[in-house]
């Protein structure tokens, strides 16, 4: 382990740690606490390029937030655990940690690649949900879970935002304009097909496969 990678892990369980006690503890207003930490936590994106080795990135500090996550579920054996993901979708934020520990994985070799599904699920998928909630009038049902045109306007929208911030950060690119598009629309299908939180992994995984495959 390099002292990159010392000093990613730390960052990553302090920043992660600071976000849980603010939207739990300080905030704590349910679904809004919720998608703050949904969001909030793809900021991660700004410390990955502090880890040196994909074993480290991917078993040390991504692949406990797995564990963290089911704990804090209703399914977790541990009763006296505070349930953050017991707001909304029972399991959305486990399917986020396997989404990142995925991408860890496969993609470290580029980041960029891990941090453009990153954004896809909590800036894009994140603030789809919450504009959805507020303000959806035109509902659509495609497998079982309700979500609205105005959620998705909002998923393509963000995505595309963020994914330019991610290859302004990585310094990746240019990439061909009529092509960049093409990520977050597949981001936001899936985001629409997807029912029961499954979108966690979904979104992510289209976004940087599609991603990988273009460019």
């Amino acid at each position: 382990m390099t002292s990159g990678d010392m000093y990613g892990l730390l960052f990553v369980y302090i920043y992660v740690l600071f976000l849980i006690i603010v939207t739990e503890k300080i905030v704590n207003k349910g679904l809004l606490s919720r998608k703050m930490l949904h969001i909030g936590v793809g900021n991660v994106l700004f410390i990955l390029p502090l880890f040196d080795t994909r074993w480290v990135m991917t078993f040390l500090a991504a692949a406990p937030f797995i564990v963290l996550t089911f704990l804090m579920s209703p399914y977790s054996p541990l009763k006296t655990v505070s349930k953050t993901s017991s707001k909304g979708h029972s399991l959305g934020l486990f399917y986020y940690a396997i989404s990142w520990t995925v991408l860890a994985f496969f993609f470290f070799q580029r980041l960029e690649v891990i941090a453009v599904g990153i954004v896809a699920m909590s800036y894009g998928d994140g603030l789809a949900s919450m504009v959805g909630v507020r303000f959806g009038k035109k509902k659509f049902n495609v497998c079982g879970d309700e979500k609205s045109v105005e959620g998705s306007i909002t998923m393509f929208a963000v995505t595309m935002i963020m994914i330019s911030v991610v290859l302004m950060y990585y310094g990746a690119g240019p990439h061909p304009l009529y092509l960049l598009p093409l990520v977050p629309l597949a981001a936001t299908f899936f985001e629409g097909i997807t029912p029961k939180g499954l979108d966690n992994l979904t979104v992510s995984l289209s976004a940087a496969i599609f991603y990988y495959l273009l460019f």
